[in-house]
This record gives structure tokens, sequence and C-alpha cells, in this order.
């Protein structure tokens, strides 16, 4: 018997002084999940994860983060930490309880800024990154988002980029599902999906970092930390040193996956995630 396709609605939220939009699927009384996506990313960096646990009977929201996909852009260019945690204060108020929050990279990082601004959440998944993180893998991903400032000329152009950057993973036949992370500006190009100035100016996920160590600390509600195994972002020091601030904090290392655990092993990412949040129920 066939299970059928969970139903995504777009859905509107008031951030903190921005509109930030977000997919929404499965029960309205079901746990609220909060997917955060990378730095560079938008909501549908977690199309697979946000159906499966619609299947599962969980409320999900897939939240494009402020200079992103379809939220708005900051016009005084503020994407810092505490300006992505405020908006994800205010969706939590929109939601009326506290989610559990499933944070990739600068998501995760969110997440945890979040918590230490004492937001109510049930719990917290951050996947490939930590408080320490390695320069050089950070590097290669900033490097990549200011890779291409005048835009390409075709789809197919992006699509060559993406693969240069991402050589471990095949690159795709139809190339067509790649416009979900473009727009095409005024000057007849394609360009990226965020905000120019998130890498215009200092927003280096490596920069202050330190005040998170002391925030991790503090934790109380179950944390996840996923890495990918051959993350060149978080290493296993990096790991390890997180679960020597939250001791209680469960580990899952995905074999084959980068630093994009669920777009590189989506079941093995899944299947983690949502037997962690099962028996955190």
């Amino acid at each position: 018997m066939s299970v059928a396709e969970p139903e995504i609605a777009v859905r509107r939220f008031q951030g903190d002084g921005l509109e930030l939009v977000a997919d929404e699927a499965g029960p309205k009384g079901g746990r609220p999940v909060v997917l955060l996506h990378g730095g560079g990313q938008t909501r549908q960096a977690w199309g697979t994860a946000l159906r499966e646990g619609a299947r599962r009977g969980y409320h999900m929201i897939s939240l494009d983060s402020r200079g992103h996909g379809e939220s708005q852009w900051d016009p005084q260019g503020d994407y810092r930490l505490e300006a992505n945690a405020r908006d994800l204060a205010r969706t939590v108020e929109q939601l009326g309880q506290p989610p559990v929050v499933v944070g990739a990279s600068l998501g995760g990082l969110t997440g945890l800024q979040y918590a230490a601004d004492g937001g109510a959440l049930q719990a917290l998944v951050m996947v490939d990154v930590a408080p320490q993180i390695e320069p050089e893998g950070a590097a290669k991903i900033r490097g990549f988002m200011e890779s291409a400032p005048n835009g390409f000329a075709s789809i197919e152009e992006a699509a060559d980029a993406v693969a240069a950057y991402l050589p471990h993973r095949t690159r795709p036949k139809d190339t067509s599902g790649l416009m979900r992370n473009l727009r095409l500006r005024e000057d007849g190009r394609l360009h990226w999906h965020w905000d120019p100035k998130m890498v215009s100016r200092d927003y280096s996920v490596t920069r202050d970092l330190d005040h998170l160590r002391a925030a991790a600390r503090r934790i109380t509600v179950p944390v996840l930390l996923v890495r990918g195994s051959l993350s060149a972002v978080l290493s296993p020091d990096g790991a390890k040193d997180f679960l020597s601030l939250v001791p209680h904090a469960e580990f899952v290392d995905i074999a084959g996956a980068d630093h994009m655990v669920a777009g590189d092993r989506n079941d093995a990412f899944n299947a983690a995630v949502f037997d962690f949040l099962q028996r955190h129920s």
C-alpha cells in the first residue's frame, strides 16, 4: 500500500523586522520541527527531510533564513548569528510552542545562539557544525559564495560551478531543479538566491564563536550532533570538543557524506535524526 505524499504549503512568518518564507507540512498538532538551512542554501535543501518528518506525524517547518531564498533581505545587511536567532525567536512565538530545531552549518549555529539567548526548544540537532570548526573548510564555503559576483549566463554554467564545488556528487543530467537556488536579475544574468551583502561583509562563520562554547555548556535539552565523515568543516576533533562541552549529547558520523550531510546521504540522515527524536519524544 503506497503512502500518500504529504501536502506542502507555503507559510509566511514575521521575523525580527523581516518577512520569512517557509514550507510547512504535516499535521498542525504534531510536534513542531523547524529546519534551518546552511549559508547560501534555501529551504529547498530540506525537501526529503520535510516530507519524511510529515509522514511520521511531525509538524515540519523549513524556513528560508533572512537574505536567502524568498525571505526578505535586510536593508542594513545584518546577517549576524544574533539577527538570525532573533528571527527564530519570532518564528517560535508564532508557532505557539517550543520546537525541535534542526540546523545545518549556519542554521546549527543559529539554533545554538537561540538557545544561548534563552530561547525555548525541545531538542537541538546540529548538522556538521560546532563552536570549533576548521578554517580551511569554512574558507571553502565563503570562497564559493564569493566566486560568481557577476552571476551566470545560463543554468548550465551555474551547474558547472556547483559540480566543481562538490566533486564527490554526480552532476545531474537534468539541471532544471537548480533554478530554485537562482534568480534572474535586471542584468539578464542568473544570480544565487542570497543577498550579496552576506559575503561582502565579515560574517564568516569562523568569527565570534567562542561565546557559543559557554552557550553549549548550558544546554540541557536533548542534543544530537551529526557529522559528515568526509567533512572539511567539522573535524573529528571539533566533534569531540563539542561532546566535551555537552556531555549528554549524542553523536552520529554519516559515512560517505560531506558538509551538506542531508543532501549527500538523505536516507541515513533522516534515519539518524528521526530515530533520535523518537527516543526523546
